[in-house]
């Protein structure tokens, strides 16, 4: 093993080692067309905020189930209700993670 690093040591010494400097594949800036770009943008706003929209109205009526279920002493409503907190508080999550996610890589494009 060390004698191979010894090798490759010594020929990234070397002075007479040519390296290609920009490589095989030309610079290219990949974009979509302006046509799409803001369709897209669109899509993925809405999308994004009527599904956070949807996970703030579970929470609530899951807030609302758990409010109901202890006042009228009802246990398996407000686990119900508990539950639909925590799922409204994931699905949040996700949502924003995926959204955040997609627009990134959409932003990458140089379009953004």
């Amino acid at each position: 093993m060390s004698q191979l690093l010894n090798t490759m040591s010594a020929l990234a010494a070397d002075p007479h080692v040519h390296v290609l400097a920009d490589g095989p594949v030309p610079p290219y800036t990949p974009s979509l067309p302006a046509e799409v770009s803001t369709p897209v943008q669109t899509v993925l706003a809405w999308t994004a905020g009527l599904g956070l929209a949807a996970a703030v109205l579970g929470g609530l009526v899951g807030w609302g189930l758990v409010a109901v279920g202890h006042n009228t002493e009802r246990a398996a409503l407000a686990a119900r209700g508990k539950q639909g907190i925590l799922w409204s508080l994931i699905g949040a999550g996700g949502i924003g993670l995926t959204a955040s996610l997609v627009m990134a890589f959409y932003n990458m494009t140089g379009k953004g």
